[in-house]
């Protein structure tokens, strides 16, 4: 069952979110409905890892003493010379 729900938003955001409702096809209700319903199953439900993800694990082997900290700093320094 559907019920009314008043939100008190900043004026450009309501003017974004209705463009991009706009855009996708969709209305603005029915927008925020979807990004609650995630915020609300992101927390309660558990995530299900697809086959795809499944089939990937394990694929990549990397050292015990690898940091992936270090490695994307590098990678960062480098991209960013």
């Amino acid at each position: 069952m559907d019920k009314k729900l008043t939100l008190s938003l900043d004026e450009s955001v309501i003017a974004y979110a209705k463009l991009y409702a706009e855009k996708n096809k969709i209305s603005l209700s029915k927008l925020v409905e979807a990004y609650l319903r995630s915020v609300v199953n992101h927390k309660t439900k558990n995530v299900e890892i697809t086959p795809l993800v499944k089939s990937l694990s394990g694929v990549v082997e990397l050292p015990s003493d690898f940091d992936v900290r270090d490695e994307y700093t590098n990678y960062l320094i480098e991209k960013y010379k």
